[in-house]
């Protein structure tokens, strides 16, 4: 089943490097005395950090926090951080704490990633601070399926086009939910809310009265549950890619189908500038070209490597995934196009398994995959049931004919968690520290329109206009995103006003 797309950092990955972690003696990262863990709320927050140097210019350590912040006798989690030193220590201004998107990607590989991310200016002065949120990556994290299982979900039917279609889908995502509860101990305490008290506790070990953040994608959504959640403790924090607190989950998917439609309206018109555009003119004709592959591949499936085959779904999230990044993206979905169009699903594959992390030998390098399912189902702001997904597909192919369809059913699996309770609320408003939002106007992930949407919750806010394709807008070449930014995070100091900033060039 193709997955919701919508909070999801990916641009990142282009330098990502998996970590293994077991590289780092667990001796060390575990080096607290176990029996002076601890124990009420207070000790968990006066918890001290134990630094040990990992590859290289990085620092590693352990968090402890609550398992259930509503009952602390209930056990506790344990919390990858790495942290990049700021370059002069006389200078440093404080921990910047990172988050790239998911939910489920790793804000430990992200920061390992500091120096291709930040300007010299910000690592001069800050320590850049990523964790794993809780139940991703080496945080205890969510497991569901095996790496073949991985392969057969990604593969299967995400566009039932029929009551028997629907069923077998049904079915699956009972499978799927049945696996996460077997093989995950206390599968209902892996909110964003929580991973935002988290948070708050990492604010406090590292000694920092307030929290200096970016979160890039769903870091938006973590960043403003904090927000909501510690309004005094908020410092310089940046939103970029923002996912809107307001909309409900059939709405946020509604709008994220129709933002990746829009961008790949995008794309095929800057296709057709290009001497090798497999897609036919006008746009509608273009449009209806890729429709066409991804039904021939419902029929039968693309011809991959290594005797995978491509299948509809696989081939819908190939498209998708190529979306995020106009400068690397695009180009590569061009060739896809093209060898999609003889049956050849190989570069569309590489797309595939790009966005998935999937590597040469069929292993996930991260368990972002069952930690998004398992997370966006514990922060749904509703619980549909099948009659009432069904009832409303149509809607999402009326408003998004390409991308629609196959992000219909994507809270499917949610009404299937047996104890699960609806209780992300929609939020009216924030009063907190300034902090400065960034919007792409054609951002397929994160539609502009989310933006626009967190800056009326937050009160005190900056918007950054960013006029151009893509996901998200830091660090992506534009010196007037990055400059005030950077600006702001050096300085405190806002914009005077919103800000728009032209297309990168």
């Amino acid at each position: 089943m193709i997955r919701r797309l919508t909070r999801v950092e990916k641009k990142w990955r282009f330098f990502a490097i998996f970590l293994a972690f077991l590289l780092i003696p667990s001796s060390f990262l575990y080096s607290q005395d176990r029996t002076s863990l601890p124990t009420t709320l207070a000790e968990y927050q006066q918890q001290h950090l134990a630094w040990v140097d990992c590859y290289g210019n990085f620092q590693c350590s352990d968090l402890s926090v609550p398992i259930d912040y509503n009952s602390l006798a209930s056990g506790r989690f344990s919390i990858r951080v790495m942290r990049f030193r700021a370059q002069d220590q006389k200078q440093r201004i404080g921990s910047l704490v990172i988050n790239p998107g998911g939910p489920g990607a790793s804000g430990v590989d992200y920061a390992y990633n500091a120096e291709a991310i930040f300007s010299p200016s910000i690592l001069k002065k800050y320590d850049i601070v990523g964790f794993d949120p809780r139940g991703v990556g080496a945080s205890s994290a969510i497991h569901c399926l095996t790496d073949k299982e991985t392969d057969a979900n990604y593969a299967s039917n995400s566009n039932p086009v029929s009551p028997e279609q629907l069923n077998v889908l049904v079915e699956e995502m009972k499978s799927y939910v049945a696996k996460c509860e077997a093989f995950t101990p206390n599968i209902l305490h892996f909110s964003t809310a929580n991973s935002a008290r988290d948070m708050d506790l990492l604010r406090s070990s590292l000694g920092e009265k307030k929290l200096n953040y970016l979160g890039v994608s769903y870091g938006t959504y973590l960043g403003t549950l904090y927000a909501s959640i510690f309004p005094k403790s908020v410092g310089r924090m940046v939103l970029d890619g923002a996912v809107s607190p307001r909309a409900t989950t059939k709405e946020q998917n509604i709008s994220q189908a129709v933002g990746f439609d829009f961008a790949l309206q995008a794309f095929i018109q800057d296709c057709y500038k290009s001497q090798n555009c497999p897609l036919s003119q006008p746009l509608e004709k273009g449009i209806s070209e890729v429709l066409e592959i991804f039904s021939k591949a419902s029929k039968k499936p693309l011809v991959g490597t290594t005797n995978r085959p491509v299948t509809e779904s696989m081939a819908v999230l190939g498209v998708a995934s190529a979306l995020y990044d106009r400068a690397s993206g695009w180009p590569q979905l061009i060739t896809a196009l093209a060898q999609a169009k003889a049956g050849n699903g190989a570069t569309l594959l590489e797309l595939d398994d790009e966005y998935s992390q999937r590597n040469a030998k069929g292993v996930y390098v991260n368990n972002e995959a069952d930690a998004s399912f398992v997370i966006d189902c514990l922060d749904s702001q509703e619980n549909l049931s099948t009659n009432a997904i069904a009832q409303g597909a149509p809607e999402f192919a009326r408003r998004a004919p390409v991308f629609g369809p196959y992000l219909a059913y994507s809270g499917l699996a949610c009404q299937f968690f047996p104890g699960i309770k609806v209780t992300a609320k929609s939020i009216a408003s924030i009063s907190s520290s300034p902090v400065v939002i960034i919007g792409t106007t054609r951002d397929p992930a994160t539609p502009y329109a989310w933006a626009l949407d967190l800056q009326k919750t937050l009160l005190r806010s900056r918007l950054i206009t960013l006029i151009g394709d893509g996901h998200a807008g830091y660090a992506r070449g534009s010196e007037c995103v990055d400059g005030a930014v950077d600006k702001y995070l050096l300085t405190g100091a806002l914009p005077s006003a919103d800000l728009t900033c032209p297309t990168i060039s």
